[in-house]
C-alpha cells in the first residue's frame, strides 16, 4: 500500500475515529450497555483500567508490529497503559506499511522472530493457509487453552458471534491467530463507482441506471467540456491497481455477471463455479473493451498505483475527473474540510446489464487470516499477559482506547442531540475533531489495534448528518453502501470464510495465484486489444482448462462443503 493511500486511511481514521478497512478504510465504556439498549448483540462487559497488582518485574515481550503514520508505537500512550496495566515491557520491531508482507515474512524466515505479531489487516496479515502451516509447524502456539482460561471476553465475543469463531478456527480445532473482527458496512461492499455529479448536472444528465446509460455520461464527460476550461483535458473514468474496490472492471462486470474481485469464484446451487470463462464474461470484456476503444477509461486505470490515481482525483490546474473507482472517494480526492472536490463524487448505483445488476460483496468487511499470533518464542508469562491484553481489547473501552486513544482527546462522551451512524442506535461515542496542523497525539494503535468492532460497535459512534463535512464521512459512506445492499447474488461463495484442508493447502495456494493471475491478466489483454476476443477466447478457455481449473474447483468445492455442514 502507498503512502498517499496510507494518509487517506489515517485522515479517515482520525475523521471516524472507526473507519477501517478501508481503510479509508475502525473502536470501546458506555458501549455495552449502549448495545444492549439499542437491540445490538450485547458486546464484552468493559473492565476496570486499573493495574493488576503485582510485585514481579515486568514480563518483557517482543511484538513484530507495522507503524503507521503517525503513531510511534514505543512511546504511545495506549502502549503504556498496557504496560502498566498487565505488568509487561514491550520491545516493538516496527516497519512501514510499505513492504509490510514482505519483512513479515523474513521476519519468520529467518529463525529470529519475537514473541507476537500484531499486524494491521488492511495493510498486512497471515493468511489463512500461513496460519495453518505455522501452527502445525509449531511456529504460532494454540490459543485454545490461553482463552479458556484467561480471556473471558474473547469467549464471549465469539459465543455471541459464531462466524467470528469459525474464522478463528483452523480445521484441526485450534486457534492459532485471531482476525480482526470489524464488521465494517461500506467495506463489505467495496467495488463501488463514483461519479461527478457536478457535471452531471452541468451536462444536464442523470444518475445512469444502465450500462448504456453510464457510457453515454463518460462520452459526455470525454467531449462536452464538463470542467470549462476550453481543453478536452477530463479523464472520464479512472482507476488503481490496488485493493479498496480500485479496480475498474469488478463494477463494469457486474452488469454481466457477478465479478468477486478476488478469484472469480460463484456458486451456482450449492456448486463452486468460475465467472471466468462464461460467455457473460467474455460479452463484459467486450463493453469494458468498447469503453476502453473509446478513450473512455484513463490508460493507465489498469497499472498505476494509488499515488497516481490520487493525481488524477487532484489534478492542480483544473477538475478532470468525472468518474473513479473505489471503496470511498477518499481515494481519489481530499476529504478534509476545505477541499475542492469531495462534494462531486457521489455513488453510482449497481448498473443494470443486459444479464444481470450485481454488487460485489465479501459477506461484512472481515478478512480472514490472522493479525495477532504468540509464537513458541513466547514464555507461558508472556503468553498469559499477551492474551490478557488482547482480551482487554475486546472489550467497549479496551477498543476504543486502543484503536482510537484517549478519552477527552480523540473522542468523547456524546452530548444528547448527537445522532450515532446506526439506525435507532443510541449514540455511546464522539470523535473529537483533530486540528489543523496539529502534532500526533499518539494515544492509540490505530488499525493495529482494531481486535473486536462487530456493527453495533461501529454504529454506536456518532458521525455528522452533514455527509460532505469530514466529520460526517462515515454516514456519507454508509448512505452510498445502502445503495449497493442485496445486489449480491443470492447464492454467494464464500471465500472469506472456507478453510481449505491443510492437505490441499500448497496446491490450492498454487492454483489460485496461476488462475488469477492467468484470469487477470487475460482481462487486461482482451480490453487493451492485445488479444482479440472472436479469435482468441477459446485458446484463453483452454489455457484455464490447462491450469487445472477442474482441480480448483475441486479443491473450493471440498472447502465450502466442509464450511457449510
Amino acid at each position: 500500500m502507498k503512502k498517499s493511500l496510507l494518509s487517506s486511511l489515517v485522515l479517515v481514521l482520525m475523521v471516524t475515529i472507526f473507519l477501517a478497512a478501508c481503510s479509508k478504510k475502525e473502536d470501546t465504556t458506555p458501549a455495552a450497555s449502549t448495545a444492549a439498549s439499542s437491540g445490538a448483540t450485547e458486546a464484552p462487559a468493559a473492565e476496570t483500567t486499573a493495574p493488576e497488582a503485582t510485585n514481579a518485574a515486568p514480563v518483557d515481550i517482543k511484538v513484530f508490529a507495522v507503524q503507521e503514520t503517525g503513531t510511534e508505537l514505543n512511546t504511545n500512550a495506549f502502549t503504556k497503559l498496557l504496560e502498566e496495566k498487565f505488568n509487561a515491557k514491550f520491545k516493538f520491531e516496527t516497519v512501514p506499511g510499505d513492504g509490510a508482507k514482505e519483512k513479515r515474512q523474513i521476519s519468520l524466515a529467518s529463525g529470529d522472530y519475537p514473541e507476537a505479531y500484531i499486524l494491521t489487516a488492511y495493510i498486512d496479515q497471515f493468511t489463512q493457509a500461513d496460519v495453518v502451516k505455522y501452527g502445525k509447524q509449531g511456529v504460532f502456539l494454540p490459543l485454545n487453552d490461553l482463552i479458556a482460561q484467561y480471556a473471558p471476553n474473547i469467549t464471549a465475543a465469539m459465543e455471541a458471534h459464531p462466524d467470528l469463531k469459525a474464522y478463528n478456527t483452523s480445521p484441526d480445532g485450534n486457534i492459532y491467530g485471531l482476525v480482526s473482527y470489524t464488521q465494517c458496512f461500506h467495506c463489505s461492499y467495496a467495488n463501488k463507482m463514483w461519479l461527478n455529479t457536478t457535471w452531471l448536472d452541468k451536462l444536464k444528465l442523470t444518475m445512469p441506471t444502465t450500462t448504456e446509460e453510464f457510457k453515454t455520461v463518460l462520452k459526455a464527460f470525454k467531449n462536452n467540456d464538463p470542467n470549462g476550461n476550453g481543453k478536452k483535458d477530463e479523464v472520464p473514468l479512472s482507476g488503481s491497481k490496488e485493493d479498496f474496490g480500485v479496480r475498474l472492471i469488478p463494477f463494469l462486470m457486474n452488469g454481466f455477471i457477478y465479478d468477486d474481485d478476488r478469484n472469480y469464484l460463484n456458486l451456482v446451487n450449492g456448486k463452486v463455479d468460475t465467472a471466468a470463462n462464461k460467455p457473460e464474461w467474455k460479452e463484459g470484456l467486450a463493453y469494458i473493451k468498447s469503453l476502453y476503444d473509446e478513450g473512455l477509461i484513463d490508460l493507465g486505470a489498469f497499472t498505476q498505483n494509488a499515488e497516481a490515481f490520487k493525481k488524477i482525483g487532484e489534478n492542480g490546474n483544473a477538475q478532470i475527473l468525472g468518474a473513479g473507482a473505489g471503496m470511498h472517494p477518499a481515494i481519489f480526492v481530499n476529504i478534509d474540510d476545505g477541499n475542492k472536490y469531495s462534494k462531486d463524487y457521489n455513488a453510482v448505483p449497481p448498473l443494470t446489464g443486459p444479464h444481470a445488476s450485481f454488487a460485489t460483496h465479501d459477506g461484512g468487511g472481515v478478512t480472514p487470516g490472522a493479525k495477532f499470533v504468540i509464537t513458541n518464542k513466547a514464555s507461558k508469562e508472556a503468553q498469559i499477559a499477551l492474551i490478557k491484553m488482547v482480551d482487554y481489547m475486546y472489550t467497549p473501552e479496551g477498543q476504543t482506547n486502543s484503536s482510537s486513544g484517549k478519552e477527552g482527546v480523540i473522542w468523547r462522551k456524546p452530548t444528547a442531540d448527537e445522532k450515532a451512524l446506526g439506525k435507532d442506535v443510541a449514540a455511546a461515542f464522539a470523535p473529537i475533531p483533530q486540528v489543523d496542523g496539529a502534532a500526533p497525539h499518539n494515544t492509540g494503535w490505530s488499525g493495529m489495534g482494531h481486535f473486536y468492532q462487530p456493527k453495533e460497535y461501529r454504529d454506536s459512534w456518532v458521525a455528522s448528518t452533514e455527509i460532505y463535512k469530514s466529520s460526517g464521512y462515515e454516514r456519507r459512506l454508509y448512505d452510498a453502501t445502502l445503495l449497493y445492499q442485496g445486489h449480491e447474488p443470492k447464492e454467494l461463495f464464500p471465500l472469506w470464510a472456507v478453510w481449505v484442508d491443510p492437505a490441499d493447502a500448497d496446491e490450492s495456494t498454487m492454483l489460485q495465484t496461476n488462475i488469477k493471475n492467468y484470469i487477470e491478466q487475460g482481462e487486461l489483454q482482451f480490453i487493451t486489444g492485445n488479444k482479440d476476443l472472436n479469435k482468441d477466447w477459446d485458446a484463453y478457455v483452454k489455457g484455464l482448462d490447462n491450469l487445472k481449473l477442474s482441480r480448483y474447483l475441486e479443491i473450493m468445492q471440498k472447502a465450502y462443503d466442509a464450511t457449510a455442514k
